[in-house]
Parts: structure tokens; C-alpha cells; sequence
């Protein structure tokens, strides 16, 4: 196991970058703790699997260094980082069986053969293989090849790191499910250092106990699920985690005021003069239909997810959405909105500020 450290890494694919938006990664300074479990989250196309591929050793970074536990190996080659991957597609011996497949990596390190059975017994278990184990892997579907793909990362015990780029990308939602749980407690149970890639964020929240959510190239925030949620560093980040995401709305600050569409509407707290691009931005959660004076809306369409609904709405030519509990009722005349004060966030050209520290008396 590793504590993994990328510092002042940048990457672009070309041979002679002039400026940063030729860079496929920004610079990033960041640091993946010995024995966390990590999902590194993003759209596609955002950087994350060149990323990964540089900690793998798969690519050699235009500038910075990769660490493992201090040790420089930003040139060092894959093999001597110890680390396994598993990538998007399965990756197997089609002429091997499966238990050949999952024992692989351990015979070709010399194991002892009665730890290998085990092994490979205790990890058919964990993917749902047990009664395939002398199945030639050519006959397998796309989903229980990278299953095998899967097992075969998560065979080892001794790696320093394990990398996932998004492996369920071909299995059945069921399964994802599972495989999602027994990742879980393998971290658990043996500790590795692991590093998930993946677009979703079900996925992501569900497996990793800190996020590291990626934006055009860039990292935007790293932080466990309930600061994602709660304290969005980025707007990007609000809008991409929750369903639907954080509502964002252009606003001008003045202290504890924000004014929206001509109305205003209190805040947090005071904040100082703020220049450049002005939002808040509020969770549907903390968006509420009020008979008093409050943020004119119009209610588009009402939709029934089972546990509550979302009502969509239109602010001033601007998307909004609420989140009702299940039977909350929906007035016939609905046209006014308003935002739990607390739980505003303000954010200038898309970072999230914090407003001015409270005098102690």
C-alpha cells in the first residue's frame, strides 16, 4: 500500500504546449492517503483517465512529479509501481479458464500454490463465478469477462495501489450493485489504496470515502460526500452532484443581500465587495412554494419520482427546480418561491466564496 502524491502535475498530448489550454490536465497538487478509498469523478473528456494512466505509469506527465510514499516514479515503468488495474473493457486470456485467469497474476509472482486456490476461491465469491471456474473465458459474455478482469485487479493482496477506470461500464445494473458492496468491504477487510474512476455519481458517492471531482482538466474539489453535497467548492460540482443538482442563479451581492430578478432575498451572511461573475446557489431541497412575497416563478411540469417530486419551474427565464416530499401540497395558484437563508451558497466566476467572519463580542 502507498500514500500516492502528484505535485505541480500538468500533462498535454502535445509535443509543445503553448498555453494551458493545451493542457489535457491542469496543474494539480494532490495527495491520495495510504489505504483511502477514492473515486475520482467527472464528465467525460474532463482528464480523468489520463490521470489515472499517469499514476499507473501508463503515460509520463509533461511536468510534476507522481510520489509513492515519498519515492519519486514519475519515469519509473508500471512494474515497479506494484500497483493493478482494471480498465473500462475486459481485459482476459479468452484460451484460459477462469480460475487460470484469476490465479495469473499470483503464479506469475511464484505463489504458493494452496494460497492461490484460496485466493482465487475467495475472489470467484466476490464477483459470482464460483460455479464458472473451469469455463474457457472465450465463451463468456462482455459482462462476466470483465468481471474476471475485475477479480483478476483485486487477486493481489500485496499491491500498493488499485486502479478502477470505470469497470462496470458493460455489467447489468444488479450486479453493479453487488460489486459496488463487495469492493467496499474488500477495502475493508485488506485496506488497499484505491482509486476509482467513473462518470457517475451514484457510483462514486456509494463506493469512495472522498471524492476527488475533476472539470475540464482541472481539480475542483476533493472532499467525503456530505461536503460535495453540502459545501459545493465549485458550481460545477453543485450542478453535477444531487439529482437534479444545485439551482444557480445570477445575483447581485450587497452584504447580507442578494438580489434576484429585481427581488431580495437574505443571506448567510455579509460578504464583502465581490467583482467578477455573481451566483447563488441553492439546493432544490432548500427551494420552498410560500403564499407570501417572495421569488416570482413559473411551474413548468410536476414530476412523481416515488418518494417526493420535482417540480420544475422558470425564474426570470431561468431553470429552477424544487424538491417536495412525497404528499406536500402543490398550491393551484403556485407562482413564489424562497430559499432556506442557511443555506445560500455565493460563488464569483464560479468558486464558491465565504462570506465575512462574525465579530466575537
Amino acid at each position: 500500500m502507498a500514500r500516492i502524491e502528484l505535485s505541480n502535475l500538468a500533462h498535454s498530448y502535445l509535443a509543445r504546449p503553448s498555453g494551458e489550454d493545451d493542457f489535457a490536465l491542469k496543474t494539480i497538487d494532490l495527495s491520495w492517503e495510504d489505504g483511502g478509498a477514492y473515486a475520482l469523478l467527472g464528465a467525460s473528456g474532463c482528464g480523468k483517465s489520463t490521470l489515472l494512466n499517469i499514476i499507473s505509469g501508463l503515460l509520463v506527465p509533461t511536468r510534476g512529479q507522481v510520489l509513492f510514499n515519498g519515492d519519486d516514479m514519475t519515469a519509473a515503468p508500471t512494474t515497479e509501481r506494484n500497483i493493478a488495474q482494471v480498465f473500462q473493457f475486459p481485459v482476459v486470456y479468452d484460451t484460459m479458464t477462469v480460475r487460470d485467469n484469476l490465479a495469473f497474476p499470483l503464479r506469475n509472482r511464484g505463489m504458493e500454490a494452496g494460497y492461490i486456490g484460496q485466493r482465487v476461491k475467495q475472489i470467484a465469491a466476490m464477483i459470482g463465478m464460483e460455479d464458472q471456474l473451469s469455463r474457457k473465458a472465450r465463451g463468456l459474455t462482455a459482462d462476466e469477462k470483465q468481471k474476471i478482469s475485475l477479480g483478476r485487479g483485486m487477486v493481489r493482496e500485496d499491491v500498493n495501489a488499485i486502479l478502477f477506470d470505470e469497470p462496470l461500464t458493460v455489467i447489468d445494473p444488479h450486479m453493479k450493485w453487488e460489486l459496488r458492496t463487495q469492493l467496499k468491504q474488500l477495502h475493508r477487510e485488506f485496506g488497499h489504496t484505491m482509486i476509482y474512476v467513473t462518470h457517475d455519481q451514484t457510483e462514486a458517492l456509494t463506493f469512495a470515502d472522498k471524492v476527488v471531482v475533476m472539470h475540464d482538466g482541472r481539480v475542483v474539489q476533493l472532499g467525503t460526500p456530505d461536503e460535495l453535497f453540502e459545501r459545493p467548492a465549485h458550481t460545477f460540482v453543485g450542478y453535477f452532484i444531487g439529482s437534479p443538482g444545485m439551482n444557480l442563479l445570477d445575483a447581485q451581492i450587497s452584504g447580507n443581500r442578494a438580489v434576484i430578478a429585481g427581488r431580495e432575498i437574505p443571506l448567510p451572511g455579509t460578504y464583502d465587495a465581490l467583482r467578477g461573475r455573481t451566483q447563488i446557489g441553492i439546493r432544490p431541497e432548500f427551494v420552498s412554494f410560500t403564499d407570501e412575497p417572495g421569488l416570482p416563478v413559473t411551474v413548468t411540469r410536476v414530476e412523481d419520482v416515488g418518494r417526493h417530486r420535482i417540480v420544475r419551474a422558470d425564474l426570470a427565464g431561468t431553470p429552477i427546480n424544487a424538491v417536495l416530499p412525497e404528499r406536500a401540497p402543490i398550491p393551484a395558484d403556485a407562482n413564489q418561491v424562497v430559499f432556506a437563508p442557511e443555506q445560500i451558497g455565493v460563488f464569483v466566476d464560479d468558486w464558491r466564496v465565504d462570506p465575512l467572519a462574525r465579530e466575537v463580542a
